[in-house]
């Protein structure tokens, strides 16, 4: 995260690395005497204005019944727009620094001590990965060289940037099927492509296919090594259901169907495999219904079954 909008002391630390954060909680209590200062600047603009505008009201007034001159409203009106400027001069200061107006209402009448705290908030809802601020540390505001405080972690969505090689890039578009699969081949993750980046790496000599993911159940990690099975090619209308759904039944591949009673095993014609699905070519009609889902424990159950009705020889 960037570093505090004003300077100070942290005072007082309110989250740990492993702390799940909502966007706008407060992260750790800064002391700040910059901040404090900018306050008092304008309190003191306000009171300026305040009494420069009852300054121009009473010589309107004496204006009005030919007792004073001209010059000294013109003085006073004067007087009152230099006041009023330097007034929502200190309330911007104020602003650009996070203090809102709801905020400035409260400065005047706030407990002694309370007009030096600044509260450094969460810019993003995740999770606290890395603390590195510590109590009693003085920190500068807008120092871009300045350790970062705080780390946090958004995982409920994460990117996977997918190196394509240069004579490839041709054949990925966008909105192809992706699998990402572990180092054990197991599918964890299927998604399309959301975008190509148009630039080629001078050294890798490969360009970034990008998928996006929801990630709501953190089962990935950002920063994971992940093996993507990308559909390439010419894009043409198949048939196609996820891998999970077709098992080997008596050493055919088959899909699950429904049956009065149950469901029963369909042998199919496979083809291409991409993208965690698989292509049908025969055996299954668009429109029909099959097991997507469970596809195995199905099996599972039919070759149990299978085995207890075997014929045995009685000893």
């Amino acid at each position: 995260m960037s570093p505090p909008k004003v300077s100070g002391v942290i005072d007082r630390l309110l989250v740990g690395e492993g702390d799940t954060v909502a966007y706008g909680d407060t992260l750790a209590l800064i002391t700040s005497r910059e901040l404090a200062g900018l306050k008092s600047q304008w309190i003191i603009a306000q009171t300026n204005e305040v009494l420069a505008a009852q300054a121009l009201e009473r010589l309107e007034g004496l204006w009005a019944q030919k007792v004073t001159s001209e010059a000294n409203v013109q003085t006073a009106r004067a007087e009152h727009e230099s006041a009023k400027t330097e007034s929502e001069a200190a309330e911007t200061e104020l602003h650009a620094v996070g203090i809102d107006h709801a905020a400035l209402e409260k400065i005047a009448t706030a407990p002694d001590g309370n007009n030096a705290n600044a509260y450094l908030t969460a810019p993003l809802a995740g999770t606290i990965v890395r603390r590195a601020a510590t109590l009693g540390e003085t920190v500068t505001a807008g120092d871009s060289s300045a350790k970062v405080l705080f780390t946090i972690v958004d995982d409920s969505v994460v990117w996977a940037d997918i190196a394509v090689y240069k004579q490839d890039i041709s054949r990925v578009r966008v909105g192809a099927p992706v699998a990402l699969k572990s180092d054990a081949g197991d599918v964890i993750a299927q998604s399309t492509v959301a975008f190509i980046l148009p630039v080629i790496d001078e050294v890798s000599r490969t360009a970034t296919a990008r998928v996006i993911l929801d990630n709501a159940d953190r089962s990935l990690t950002p920063g994971q090594f992940v093996i993507a099975d990308l559909s390439v090619g010419n894009a043409a209308e198949v048939l196609r259901v996820p891998q999970s759904a077709v098992q080997l039944v008596e050493n055919r591949p088959s899909v699950f169907v429904p049956v009065d009673g149950g469901f029963a095993p369909r042998a199919v014609m496979v083809g291409t495999t991409a993208g965690g699905y698989v292509e049908i070519r025969s055996g299954l009609e668009e429109g029909d219904l099959f097991v997507s889902d469970g596809a195995f424990t199905l099996k599972a159950q039919l070759e149990k079954r299978r085995l207890w009705r075997r014929p045995r020889t009685l000893g």
